[in-house]
């Protein structure tokens, strides 16, 4: 039987699929446990469904990223048969590969594709794969018993078995509050991942709400000290409850552990967390987000009133997600005083996130105040400009800088221009960087930025900000375009 070393980089197939010629359908996911496991969930039914191999792609190597510290290699998350059969090694070359999930198909197009021998196989990364799968007249893919009978290390399985025998005191509801980098960490200032989370600060109407419907809370989270109040509070039950402590120190398990639990409860409330998200697959059951128990509006008020009440309860950061998710949630349809208030309250817990100060300068934009907005950029400017000289400063990348799908200001940027068109210098030195990096029009950043010079010929940060825009985009690929571009840049500092 052919094995393959475990530290292959390249393109490669488990013996199981070497010794089968069918199409495969492989997952090739980099991210988090959550993410490969609702994708390996739906590739598998579906490569199931149709008769093809699966295949996955996981890391051989211990894990040294804290940020992906569930992400344990291969061997601790999977059985030996298991990886035998489907571990296509650490990462695979897609060349030669379609990729599933951009539009629809059907069993017959893939198919075709098949006859004709121009592809491998397809990669199935996206989550909402099974959405766009079209096979009339039969019961749709089942994600949960394929999960359910993934071939798991024994460690894993003892976890999961050890959720299934706890012993609930009646009807329950899983809520999941995620903490971690969106509310404490990096993403925080992105303003883009806000969905992802249920605010603590909601939790305890969300407690009383579903006992009112007879059901018990199971808190799950990343932060214990919240937890812990919380479930003093509200009498809600939390994972050390039922004996999660066994698996302190070892990530992955603990997180099996908590999600075997949360698949045995009848509800699961949660933002748009892939977490739970394959909770709710492995169990079968609904997982709802916060817009299920209350309105925006009202689920808004009842973090202010919690926040007012109870502020000091809360690690600031936590207090700090309030405000921004009431403010994301409202943004839209709140009028400049609220939306200051809530950026104020957000401001004052987080003072260090610079988003906060764009999306004042933002609100004071849109109301017409040009000069105050101006003030905050220019404050913030110049404090990062005292520690970086480097142009993009920080402020610059959080304007403009793409995760995904997503930027972080782009429904701001019309009144980042509208107050450059009406000279205002920060907001010009902002939009100059906009149009260079977001829209791609370096002509209108190369006059953006020459007007701003000579607005204040003598102001070193606008003089930077002139040369990067004329550098023009800078590209993230190719070791001769990235020469190319750093000759360029030499050549017009010394213009």
């Amino acid at each position: 039987m052919h094995r393959f070393s475990a530290t292959s980089k390249k393109a490669a197939f488990g013996s199981g699929a070497l010794e089968d010629n069918s199409m495969l359908i492989a997952v090739n996911r980099s991210d988090g446990l959550g993410g490969r496991l609702l994708a390996m969930a739906n590739a598998k039914s579906l490569a199931d469904r149709l008769g093809y191999r699966f295949g996955f792609t996981w890391s051989s190597r211990d894990v040294t990223d804290e940020g992906s510290h569930t992400v344990d290699v291969v061997t601790k998350i999977f059985s030996a048969d298991f990886i035998e059969k489907h571990w296509l090694g650490d990462k695979i070359d897609a060349a030669g590969m379609g990729v599933l999930g951009r539009s629809a198909f059907a069993p017959s197009d893939l198919a075709a594709t098949a006859r004709e021998g121009k592809l491998r196989g397809w990669i199935c990364d996206d989550f909402d794969v099974l959405d766009f799968f079209r096979d009339e007249g039969v019961q749709p893919v089942r994600r949960s018993e394929t999960l359910r009978a993934f071939g798991f290390a024994p460690a894993v399985r003892q976890a999961l078995d050890a959720a299934g025998k706890c012993r609930f005191p009646g009807p329950m509801a899983a809520l999941h509050l995620r903490s971690g980098d969106i509310v404490r960490g990096q993403y925080r200032r992105r303003l883009i991942f806000a969905d992802k989370v249920i605010p603590s600060t909601l939790a305890k109407a969300i407690i009383t709400e579903l006992a009112s419907k007879g059901m018990t809370t199971l808190l799950v989270g990343q932060d214990r000290a919240t937890l812990d109040y919380l479930g003093a509070e509200t009498g809600a039950l939390r994972t050390d409850d039922f004996g999660a402590g066994d698996f302190r120190g070892e990530e992955a398990l603990s997180a099996f552990f908590e999600m075997g639990l949360m698949a045995r409860c009848q509800q699961i409330h949660a933002g748009t967390s892939i977490y739970a998200m394959v909770a709710s697959v492995m169990g079968d059951v609904p997982c709802m987000g916060s817009s299920a128990l209350f309105g925006k509006q009202r689920a808004a008020e009842i973090i202010m009133e919690e926040l007012q009440a109870h502020r000091a309860a809360y690690h600031p950061l936590e207090a700090a997600f309030g405000y921004q998710w009431a403010f994301l949630s409202l943004e839209d349809e709140i009028g400049p005083a609220q939306a200051k208030e809530l950026l104020r309250g957000a401001q004052a817990l987080d003072p260090e996130n610079d988003a906060y100060d764009l999306k004042m300068a933002a609100t004071c934009f849109r109301e017409g105040d040009y000069p105050t907005g101006d003030a905050i950029l220019k404050s913030l400017m110049v404090s990062q400009s005292r520690r970086r000289s480097k142009i993009p400063l920080p402020m610059m990348h959080l304007l403009t800088e793409r995760i995904g799908a997503y930027l972080t200001m782009v429904r701001d940027f019309e009144v980042f221009f509208a107050a450059a068109r009406a000279g205002y210098p920060y907001a010009m030195a902002c939009s100059a960087f906009i149009l260079l990096e977001v829209l791609e029009d370096k002509t209108s950043a190369v006059e953006m930025a020459k007007r701003l010079v000579s607005v204040e010929p003598g102001n070193p940060i606008f003089r930077r900000i002139r040369l990067r825009v004329r550098l023009g985009k800078k590209p993230k690929t190719g070791r001769l375009a990235r020469a190319r571009w750093r000759l360029r840049r030499l050549r017009l500092y010394w213009l």
